[in-house]
């Protein structure tokens, strides 16, 4: 499977731009959270909500999105879906209600639900095998680029114009980026093209049926869950009312956060590639790194305010771990599935993305809002504790699941 330098670029840079939007879509509340609360004036469940509302219109599309990428292809697909991303976006930016946000903000995330699983199956069709850690983890940099620009650039907008003007911006750019995917992008069969429906609607029997996804699955779901909660939200009022950071200077730990996240995307995704060839498999690193990351958030809870900037910037560098095990399970079945595979994980994902981060707006509002209109420094906890709670569960389901399979494989 060999791929010249220019078709390489022909796949991967239109549905890296692609990616870029959606992860700018998914955080850029977390900047523009003060505006929203102070034009809408709605508490943090309903703020929870909101932004949530992205990751639950996402996961609606993540089953069928398996087939219809295995059987279509990505290019069609995300080129067809980000129309709707940019109609969401045009929404968002007119909408004077809740409501209306809240229609806006799901037809945002249902028109970016592919832009990264589209990008897998699409890489899983045009490099080889050996190369998917790595070449995942560039297309997740890219999405790091997006919260990237999610931050001060966007903090540094809201002095030229408002929210309003940034979504309708980000209504246009979705549009241009929705041309070139479908325009540049070369197109190549899937094997899955074959398959009848009945077929492909059993290899998502497959995939939800086997030991070996239901063994890394929840741990990853629940590493990543809370990633994107609290990265895509929590993370901008935490610095504001727990660190006391005025709103630039939050910008600005977002902004490092992102760069940190982009770091972990390639570095740790090189290292699996690597590590993987001495015998240490791709879920192992990935595993590893998901308990790295557990560990930052506890030292979050308990840890001094003077620490905030190393503490974010290891949350953005370890949270991308649960990223690795999405090549790691692709790699454990066959390359039709592989589309099923990867949406059966986004799915979980962004599901209980969804219920973390609007529960986390909701325990912080069990407590009463301080004199100066900051949150409790104890719903931040509690909240932030429930997430590590059930990611400490799951590993040591994985670790059961682990020695089940062995005690099968010795049979």
């Amino acid at each position: 499977m060999n791929t010249s330098f220019l078709t390489t670029l022909r796949v991967f840079v239109p549905f890296a731009a692609g990616y870029f939007l959606s992860y700018l879509y998914r955080v850029v509340n977390a900047v523009i959270a003060p505006d929203l609360v102070g034009d809408l004036g709605i508490g943090p469940s309903a703020l929870g909500l909101l932004t949530s509302t992205y990751f639950i219109s996402f996961a609606s599309s993540q089953l069928p999105l398996g087939v219809l990428l295995d059987r279509f292809g990505p290019r069609r697909m995300e080129a067809f879906l980000l129309l709707f991303a940019g109609l969401g976006a045009y929404l968002f930016s007119r909408s004077g209600t809740l409501a209306g946000l809240v229609v806006a903000r799901a037809f945002i995330g249902f028109g970016v639900s592919a832009c990264l699983m589209a990008a897998f199956k699409a890489y899983t069709l045009w490099f080889p095998r050996e190369k998917w850690p790595l070449v995942n983890g560039f297309q997740m940099a890219a999405g790091g680029l997006g919260a990237l620009a999610a931050t001060a650039p966007v903090e540094a907008a809201l002095h030229v114009t408002d929210w309003r003007g940034v979504f309708m911006v980000l209504a246009v750019l979705t549009l241009l980026v929705a041309v070139a995917v479908y325009t540049v992008v070369p197109e190549k069969p899937s094997s899955g093209a074959a398959e009848s429906l009945k077929d492909q609607l059993q290899g998502v029997k497959t995939v939800f049926t086997s030991l070996e996804f239901w063994r890394a699955a929840p741990l990853t779901t629940l590493s990543q869950a809370s990633f994107l909660s609290i990265q895509g939200l929590w993370a901008g009022p935490w610095l504001k009312d727990v660190a006391g950071l005025e709103r630039m200077a939050v910008a600005n730990v977002l902004l490092w956060v992102a760069v940190a996240m982009i770091g972990g995307f390639i570095l740790l995704g090189s290292l699996a590639g690597r590590l993987s060839r001495f015998g240490i498999s791709v879920l192992t690193t990935s595993v590893t790194g998901m308990c790295l990351f557990m560990g930052v958030q506890l030292l979050m809870m308990v840890g001094s305010v003077e620490w905030v900037l190393p503490m974010w910037l290891l949350f953005g560098f370890f949270g991308t771990s649960g990223i690795i095990a999405y090549a790691a399970l692709s790699q454990r079945f066959p390359v039709q599935l592989s589309g099923r595979v990867t949406t059966a994980v986004n799915l979980l994902v962004f599901v209980a993305a969804f219920v973390g981060q609007w529960a986390i707006g909701a325990i912080i509002g069990i407590w009463p809002v301080g004199a100066d209109g900051n949150y409790a420094l104890e719903g931040y906890r509690t909240g932030f504790a429930v997430m590590v709670g059930l990611q400490t569960i799951t590993l040591v389901w994985f670790f059961i699941a682990s020695r089940i399979i062995k005690c099968r494989g010795n049979g």
